[in-house]
């Protein structure tokens, strides 16, 4: 580590003291950028980095609301507005128990990368709730949501901050979250994306995140002059990403024959064609059921209670779940099992010395801020759509992802050739992203 990374790492952990995560994500751009700082010494001298790894605003609230019993909880909301210069804040809400400002703090700063990537004019938010809906009525779910976007209504707005939907966040949060906001402020406003079709949402926003890893996962492979048909995948993660990703990997010839959830792992090494995905996206966006069921269902498959995917032999493997799943023992199995293709579907989902051997030896490895990028592409381009009062079809939709996807793979490529790190898409996604912003934080002056 040089000097300048050392230094620069121990002033972010005094002032950051107990977030981890976000430790982690700015080390790993720090490491990217160094030969960018050394070639434009105008970054130093104007302090983008220190800018950049510091939010424009972090608000705090408190979230009062009552049970169906009557009984008064309160949990703590927060929304990070973390950088503006590309375009108003952009970046999901996530209702988990596991929310603190750090982990926000750690996807916010991500997120500035990622929607630079995208080549959208967006900038870079998150936010969300130590609130969690499992185990509570829809009117219990309904009375939070109301209650947590009676205060986020002031700090958002669609020329401002558009937030989206994370884990725990879906059509019915979404939905009363809206509602809520279009009742305070008297106007049908485009200030939530992931919107339901009928009154705003955009085609193939559900679908976009698990497409737009495969997509960014087949331009991987097109330098190699291969593709994902007839090739081995595994999954972790059994939510609209996982899922979705199931469904494009299939429509490119490949096959999926592991996935997760929280409780364990499903193999079925017949693979979980069109029929069985069926199956699946039933019981988990309308049972809301576990994927051990599947196991239950179909004879091919059997069911690994507590354990994960990353020792199935695979070609292909997509991380869809959630920060840091993919550890150092994952990732020496998968290249031992002959996995040369990682596609992030999930916000830093592998750990350093994970991502250290895939760099390494050479893996195809596809951070998530331009794997996963799919997602907020589209929930730009539902912002679009939302600014001129009009729908794309599915195909146009879908058409347009895959080019941005495309754009973001090229973006990757080149910026690594550019400063010498060929076929390294961690620094490549880094640098290019970060590039656009310094250039616009620039051109805005010292603010």
């Amino acid at each position: 580590m040089s000097d300048y990374a050392k230094n620069f790492m121990e002033e972010i952990v005094r002032k950051n003291p107990a977030e981890k995560e976000f430790h982690q994500a700015v080390e790993e751009v720090v490491h990217s950028l160094l030969p960018v700082l050394e070639k434009h010494p105008e970054y130093k001298e104007a302090k983008i980095l220190e800018r950049i790894v510091e939010p424009e605003r972090v608000i705090l609230f408190r979230v009062p609301w009552v049970t169906d019993k009557g009984e008064v909880k309160v949990n703590k909301g927060f929304r990070v507005q973390f950088n503006s210069a590309l375009g108003p804040y952009k970046g999901g809400l996530r209702f988990h128990s596991s929310v603190n400002l750090g982990v926000l703090k750690f996807l916010g700063f991500e997120q500035v990368f990622k929607n630079s990537l995208t080549t959208l004019p967006l900038g870079g938010g998150k936010g969300g709730t130590d609130f969690e809906a499992r185990g509570k009525s829809d009117g219990e779910v309904m009375r939070f949501c109301q209650a947590f976007m009676s205060e986020l209504c002031r700090h958002i707005g669609p020329n401002t901050d558009v937030p989206a939907g994370d884990i725990g966040v879906g059509g019915r949060e979404i939905g009363y979250m809206f509602g809520q906001y279009k009742k305070i402020k008297n106007a049908n406003e485009g200030i939530l994306t992931g919107k339901g079709l009928t009154w705003g949402g955009s085609l193939i926003r559900t679908e976009a995140t698990g497409y737009g890893a495969v997509y960014f996962a087949e331009e991987m492979m097109k330098t190699r002059n291969d593709s994902l048909k007839g090739k081995t995948c595994i999954i972790s993660g059994a939510g609209n990403v996982g899922i979705f990703a199931i469904e494009k990997i299939n429509e490119l010839g490949g096959k999926v024959v592991a996935m997760t959830d929280s409780q364990g792992m499903v193999h079925d090494p017949e693979g979980i064609d069109s029929e069985k995905l069926e199956y699946l996206k039933d019981l988990r966006f309308v049972k809301r059921g576990r994927i051990k069921e599947y196991a239950e269902k179909y004879a091919s498959a059997t069911f690994f209670p507590g354990k994960k995917a990353w020792h199935i032999k695979c070609d292909a493997a997509f991380p869809t779940s959630h920060e840091n799943e993919l550890e150092e023992e994952d990732a020496k199995a998968l290249i031992a099992n002959g996995c040369f293709c990682i596609s992030e579907g999930s916000n830093m989902p592998s750990v350093p010395a994970a991502v250290e051997l895939f760099v390494k030896e050479k893996i195809l490895y596809g951070p998530g801020k331009a794997a996963n990028a799919g997602g907020v592409a589209v929930s730009g381009l539902e912002m679009s759509q939302n600014s001129m009062r009009y729908s794309w079809s599915r195909e146009e939709v879908d058409t347009k992802l895959k080019d941005i996807m495309n754009k973001i793979h090229t973006a990757c490529v080149v910026a690594a050739k550019e400063y010498g790190v060929e076929g390294n898409y961690v620094d490549g996604a880094n640098i290019a992203g970060f590039k656009k912003v310094a250039e616009a934080m620039l051109q805005q002056g010292i603010v």
